[in-house]
Protein backbone atom coordinates (compact mmCIF):
# COMPACT_ATOMS: atom_id res chain seq x y z
CA UNK A 1 0.00 0.00 0.00
CA UNK A 2 1.43 3.51 -1.06
CA UNK A 3 0.91 6.18 1.66
CA UNK A 4 1.45 9.39 0.51
CA UNK A 5 3.47 10.95 2.74
CA UNK A 6 2.05 14.68 2.94
CA UNK A 7 -1.37 12.35 4.50
CA UNK A 8 0.98 11.43 7.05
CA UNK A 9 2.33 14.52 7.83
CA UNK A 10 -1.29 16.39 8.09
CA UNK A 11 -1.95 13.34 10.65
CA UNK A 12 1.13 13.73 13.08
CA UNK A 13 0.98 17.49 13.08
CA UNK A 14 -2.84 16.99 14.12
CA UNK A 15 -2.09 14.62 16.90
CA UNK A 16 0.35 16.92 18.46
CA UNK A 17 -1.54 20.05 18.12
CA UNK A 18 -4.64 18.67 19.76
CA UNK A 19 -6.68 19.52 17.31
CA UNK A 20 -7.81 20.19 13.12
CA UNK A 21 -7.72 23.81 13.37
CA UNK A 22 -4.23 24.28 14.95
CA UNK A 23 -2.91 22.00 12.97
CA UNK A 24 -4.21 24.02 10.06
CA UNK A 25 -2.52 27.05 11.79
CA UNK A 26 1.05 25.32 11.90
CA UNK A 27 0.68 23.92 8.17
CA UNK A 28 -0.19 27.25 6.96
CA UNK A 29 -3.45 25.81 4.97
CA UNK A 30 -7.27 25.66 5.31
CA UNK A 31 -8.82 23.05 8.39
CA UNK A 32 -11.28 22.17 5.73
CA UNK A 33 -7.47 20.47 3.47
CA UNK A 34 -6.77 19.10 6.99
CA UNK A 35 -9.60 17.15 7.70
CA UNK A 36 -9.69 16.13 3.63
CA UNK A 37 -6.46 14.26 3.78
CA UNK A 38 -7.10 12.84 7.09
CA UNK A 39 -10.59 11.24 5.68
CA UNK A 40 -8.68 10.14 2.98
CA UNK A 41 -6.24 8.14 5.27
CA UNK A 42 -8.96 6.65 6.60
CA UNK A 43 -10.14 5.93 3.90
CA UNK A 44 -7.27 3.97 2.54
CA UNK A 45 -6.57 1.94 5.83
CA UNK A 46 -10.28 1.00 6.34
CA UNK A 47 -10.08 2.34 9.92
CA UNK A 48 -10.98 5.29 12.08
CA UNK A 49 -7.54 6.90 13.09
CA UNK A 50 -8.94 9.84 15.85
CA UNK A 51 -10.92 10.21 18.20
CA UNK A 52 -12.52 13.41 20.06
CA UNK A 53 -11.63 13.43 23.97
CA UNK A 54 -12.46 16.14 26.56
CA UNK A 55 -9.05 17.14 26.29
CA UNK A 56 -8.58 17.12 22.58
CA UNK A 57 -7.95 14.51 20.14
CA UNK A 58 -6.43 11.02 20.25
CA UNK A 59 -5.51 8.34 18.44
CA UNK A 60 -7.70 5.41 18.01
CA UNK A 61 -5.75 1.72 18.07
CA UNK A 62 -5.01 2.35 14.76
CA UNK A 63 -4.01 5.46 14.86
CA UNK A 64 -1.04 4.75 17.02
CA UNK A 65 -0.09 1.85 14.77
CA UNK A 66 -0.05 4.59 12.14
CA UNK A 67 1.79 7.06 14.62
CA UNK A 68 4.36 4.45 15.25
CA UNK A 69 4.86 3.91 11.54
CA UNK A 70 5.24 7.47 11.24
CA UNK A 71 8.36 7.73 13.38
CA UNK A 72 9.76 4.70 11.87
CA UNK A 73 9.50 6.12 8.45
CA UNK A 74 10.76 9.60 9.61
CA UNK A 75 13.71 7.62 11.48
CA UNK A 76 14.55 6.22 8.43
CA UNK A 77 13.90 8.87 6.15
CA UNK A 78 16.77 10.76 8.92
CA UNK A 79 18.93 7.83 8.43
CA UNK A 80 19.06 8.02 5.00
CA UNK A 81 19.76 12.18 4.73
CA UNK A 82 22.84 11.33 6.86
CA UNK A 83 24.17 8.44 4.75
CA UNK A 84 23.60 11.01 1.87
CA UNK A 85 25.59 13.78 3.48
CA UNK A 86 28.19 11.40 4.41
CA UNK A 87 28.65 9.75 1.09
CA UNK A 88 28.65 13.16 -0.56
CA UNK A 89 31.42 14.61 1.99
CA UNK A 90 33.51 11.49 0.72
CA UNK A 91 32.74 10.08 4.39
CA UNK A 92 31.67 6.88 3.13
CA UNK A 93 31.54 4.78 -0.20
CA UNK A 94 33.08 2.10 -1.86
CA UNK A 95 35.20 2.08 -4.99
CA UNK A 96 36.35 -0.90 -7.32
CA UNK A 97 39.16 -1.21 -9.23
CA UNK A 98 40.03 -4.08 -11.00
CA UNK A 99 44.44 -3.93 -12.24
CA UNK A 100 46.61 -5.82 -14.02
CA UNK A 101 49.18 -7.62 -11.69
CA UNK A 102 52.19 -5.39 -12.50
CA UNK A 103 50.37 -2.48 -11.80
CA UNK A 104 50.06 -3.36 -7.89
CA UNK A 105 53.44 -2.20 -6.28
CA UNK A 106 53.48 1.21 -8.03
CA UNK A 107 49.62 1.80 -6.66
CA UNK A 108 49.70 0.24 -3.37
CA UNK A 109 52.37 2.57 -2.55
CA UNK A 110 52.12 6.11 -1.81
CA UNK A 111 49.43 6.87 -4.20
CA UNK A 112 46.64 4.50 -2.42
CA UNK A 113 48.17 5.31 1.43
CA UNK A 114 47.63 9.25 0.65
CA UNK A 115 44.25 8.82 -0.70
CA UNK A 116 43.18 6.00 1.94
CA UNK A 117 44.76 8.65 4.91
CA UNK A 118 42.43 11.74 3.17
CA UNK A 119 39.34 9.95 2.46
CA UNK A 120 39.35 7.15 5.59
CA UNK A 121 35.53 6.15 4.79
CA UNK A 122 36.14 5.42 1.49
CA UNK A 123 36.28 1.58 1.01
CA UNK A 124 38.68 0.14 -2.00
CA UNK A 125 38.01 -2.99 -3.40
CA UNK A 126 41.06 -4.52 -5.59
CA UNK A 127 41.26 -7.11 -7.49
CA UNK A 128 44.14 -8.31 -10.23
CA UNK A 129 43.34 -9.93 -13.87
CA UNK A 130 45.12 -10.26 -16.77
CA UNK A 131 44.15 -7.55 -19.93
CA UNK A 132 40.77 -10.13 -21.08
CA UNK A 133 39.65 -9.98 -17.25
CA UNK A 134 39.61 -6.11 -16.68
CA UNK A 135 37.95 -5.62 -20.08
CA UNK A 136 35.17 -7.50 -18.76
CA UNK A 137 34.68 -6.82 -15.20
CA UNK A 138 34.84 -3.21 -16.91
CA UNK A 139 32.37 -3.46 -19.36
CA UNK A 140 29.94 -5.51 -16.83
CA UNK A 141 29.82 -3.09 -14.07
CA UNK A 142 32.02 -5.45 -11.74
CA UNK A 143 34.53 -2.92 -11.16
CA UNK A 144 34.80 1.23 -11.42
CA UNK A 145 38.23 1.61 -12.82
CA UNK A 146 40.92 -0.46 -14.42
CA UNK A 147 44.34 -0.20 -15.17
CA UNK A 148 45.90 -2.22 -17.73
CA UNK A 149 48.87 -2.82 -20.21
CA UNK A 150 48.20 -2.85 -24.43
CA UNK A 151 45.01 -2.63 -24.56
CA UNK A 152 42.41 -4.28 -26.79
CA UNK A 153 40.44 -1.46 -28.76
CA UNK A 154 36.85 -2.15 -27.17
CA UNK A 155 33.78 0.16 -28.19
CA UNK A 156 32.88 0.17 -24.47
CA UNK A 157 36.47 1.55 -23.01
CA UNK A 158 36.61 5.06 -21.76
CA UNK A 159 40.49 6.21 -21.63
CA UNK A 160 41.34 8.30 -18.99
CA UNK A 161 45.02 8.25 -18.76
CA UNK A 162 47.22 6.90 -21.77
CA UNK A 163 50.98 6.90 -21.17
CA UNK A 164 53.70 5.51 -23.14
CA UNK A 165 55.63 2.81 -20.61
CA UNK A 166 58.01 0.58 -23.06
CA UNK A 167 58.67 -2.81 -22.68
CA UNK A 168 61.60 -3.48 -21.09
CA UNK A 169 64.51 -6.61 -20.88
CA UNK A 170 64.46 -7.18 -17.35
CA UNK A 171 67.48 -8.76 -16.50
CA UNK A 172 69.71 -9.60 -12.84
CA UNK A 173 72.34 -6.82 -12.26
CA UNK A 174 75.23 -9.26 -13.03
CA UNK A 175 73.60 -9.95 -16.60
CA UNK A 176 76.23 -9.56 -18.92
CA UNK A 177 73.34 -7.99 -21.22
CA UNK A 178 72.96 -5.29 -18.82
CA UNK A 179 76.89 -3.72 -20.23
CA UNK A 180 75.37 -3.31 -23.71
CA UNK A 181 74.41 0.39 -24.25
CA UNK A 182 72.27 -0.09 -27.51
CA UNK A 183 69.08 -1.54 -27.35
CA UNK A 184 68.59 -5.16 -26.94
CA UNK A 185 67.32 -7.64 -30.08
CA UNK A 186 65.07 -10.03 -30.27
CA UNK A 187 67.62 -12.28 -31.32
CA UNK A 188 69.76 -11.77 -28.30
CA UNK A 189 66.80 -12.36 -26.05
CA UNK A 190 65.53 -15.60 -27.61
CA UNK A 191 69.29 -17.02 -26.65
CA UNK A 192 68.19 -16.20 -22.68
CA UNK A 193 65.72 -18.38 -20.65
CA UNK A 194 62.51 -16.60 -20.25
CA UNK A 195 59.43 -16.24 -17.97
CA UNK A 196 56.72 -14.76 -18.86
CA UNK A 197 53.24 -14.00 -18.09
CA UNK A 198 50.20 -16.15 -19.30
CA UNK A 199 48.38 -15.52 -22.51
CA UNK A 200 45.63 -13.81 -20.85
CA UNK A 201 48.44 -10.99 -20.52
CA UNK A 202 48.60 -7.66 -22.30
CA UNK A 203 52.65 -7.81 -21.91
CA UNK A 204 52.69 -11.44 -22.96
CA UNK A 205 50.50 -10.97 -25.77
CA UNK A 206 52.22 -8.00 -27.41
CA UNK A 207 55.73 -10.42 -26.87
CA UNK A 208 53.95 -12.69 -28.76
CA UNK A 209 53.15 -10.61 -31.60
CA UNK A 210 56.51 -9.25 -31.75
CA UNK A 211 58.40 -12.36 -32.02
CA UNK A 212 56.26 -14.23 -34.22
CA UNK A 213 56.83 -11.24 -36.98
CA UNK A 214 60.38 -11.72 -36.83
CA UNK A 215 60.15 -15.40 -37.16
CA UNK A 216 61.84 -15.74 -33.56
CA UNK A 217 61.51 -18.54 -31.15
CA UNK A 218 61.65 -17.02 -27.88
CA UNK A 219 63.28 -19.74 -24.90
CA UNK A 220 60.20 -19.68 -22.74
CA UNK A 221 61.41 -21.17 -19.43
CA UNK A 222 58.58 -20.04 -17.21
CA UNK A 223 54.91 -18.99 -17.61
CA UNK A 224 52.90 -17.94 -14.91
CA UNK A 225 50.31 -15.47 -13.77
CA UNK A 226 51.98 -13.94 -11.07
CA UNK A 227 54.58 -10.85 -10.66
CA UNK A 228 56.12 -11.94 -7.68
CA UNK A 229 57.18 -14.97 -9.46
CA UNK A 230 58.35 -13.05 -12.76
CA UNK A 231 60.86 -10.81 -10.42
CA UNK A 232 62.00 -13.63 -8.18
CA UNK A 233 62.87 -15.72 -11.12
CA UNK A 234 65.67 -12.34 -12.56
CA UNK A 235 66.60 -11.67 -9.14
CA UNK A 236 67.46 -15.65 -8.62
CA UNK A 237 69.43 -15.33 -11.99
CA UNK A 238 67.52 -17.64 -13.63
CA UNK A 239 66.46 -15.91 -16.58
CA UNK A 240 64.98 -12.86 -18.05
CA UNK A 241 61.69 -11.73 -18.17
CA UNK A 242 59.80 -8.13 -20.44
CA UNK A 243 58.10 -5.71 -18.17
CA UNK A 244 57.28 -2.35 -18.27
CA UNK A 245 60.00 -0.58 -15.71
CA UNK A 246 57.33 0.91 -13.72
CA UNK A 247 56.40 -2.88 -12.77
CA UNK A 248 59.21 -3.15 -10.70
CA UNK A 249 60.60 -0.03 -10.10
CA UNK A 250 61.74 -0.54 -6.62
CA UNK A 251 63.74 -2.98 -7.58
CA UNK A 252 65.33 -0.92 -10.31
CA UNK A 253 65.64 1.71 -7.67
CA UNK A 254 67.39 -0.39 -5.12
CA UNK A 255 69.42 -2.11 -7.78
CA UNK A 256 68.17 -5.61 -7.50
CA UNK A 257 66.74 -5.74 -10.94
CA UNK A 258 68.40 -3.58 -14.65
CA UNK A 259 65.67 -2.60 -17.23
CA UNK A 260 67.18 -2.26 -20.45
CA UNK A 261 65.90 -0.95 -23.69
CA UNK A 262 64.62 -3.65 -26.62
CA UNK A 263 65.38 -2.36 -29.60
CA UNK A 264 61.19 -3.37 -31.12
CA UNK A 265 58.84 -0.52 -32.50
CA UNK A 266 56.02 -2.79 -30.97
CA UNK A 267 57.77 -2.51 -27.44
CA UNK A 268 57.94 1.32 -27.76
CA UNK A 269 54.42 2.26 -28.61
CA UNK A 270 53.04 0.02 -25.78
CA UNK A 271 50.62 2.38 -22.99
CA UNK A 272 49.44 1.98 -19.58
CA UNK A 273 45.87 2.77 -19.56
CA UNK A 274 43.26 3.57 -16.89
CA UNK A 275 40.04 3.06 -17.71
CA UNK A 276 36.35 3.07 -17.35
CA UNK A 277 33.27 1.98 -18.76
CA UNK A 278 31.53 4.81 -21.75
CA UNK A 279 28.88 6.18 -20.11
CA UNK A 280 28.85 5.29 -16.38
CA UNK A 281 28.10 7.61 -13.95
CA UNK A 282 31.31 7.59 -11.64
CA UNK A 283 30.83 8.01 -8.23
CA UNK A 284 32.77 11.31 -7.12
CA UNK A 285 35.40 9.15 -4.91
CA UNK A 286 35.76 7.49 -8.21
CA UNK A 287 36.38 10.62 -9.89
CA UNK A 288 38.71 11.95 -7.45
CA UNK A 289 40.43 8.67 -6.91
CA UNK A 290 41.16 8.70 -10.78
CA UNK A 291 42.47 12.07 -10.97
CA UNK A 292 44.59 11.47 -8.06
CA UNK A 293 46.33 8.09 -9.54
CA UNK A 294 47.31 9.95 -13.26
CA UNK A 295 49.53 12.22 -10.76
CA UNK A 296 50.92 10.20 -8.23
CA UNK A 297 51.60 6.68 -10.48
CA UNK A 298 54.79 6.08 -11.69
CA UNK A 299 52.38 4.21 -14.99
CA UNK A 300 50.64 7.43 -15.67
CA UNK A 301 53.85 9.41 -16.07
CA UNK A 302 55.58 10.35 -19.17
CA UNK A 303 58.85 8.35 -19.00
CA UNK A 304 59.91 10.33 -21.86
CA UNK A 305 59.87 13.46 -19.84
Amino acid sequence: MDIPHQRLVYFRVTLESGSVRRAAARLDIAPSAVSRQIALLEEALGATLMERQRDGISPTPVGEMLLEYCERRGALDEGFIASLESYQRMETGKISLTVGEGFVSDLVASPLHEFTQRYAGIQLDIHTAGTSGIIEAIVDDHTHIGLMFHERTHPQLRFWASTPQPLMAILPPNHPLTLQTSPLTLTQLSDQPMAMWDTSHGVRQMVDQAFQHARIAPRLAMNTNSMVVLAQYVRSGMGVTLLPAFAVAHDIEAGTLVARPVDHPLFQRSQAHMVTRVGRQQPKASILLLRHLQRWMQAFRDVAN
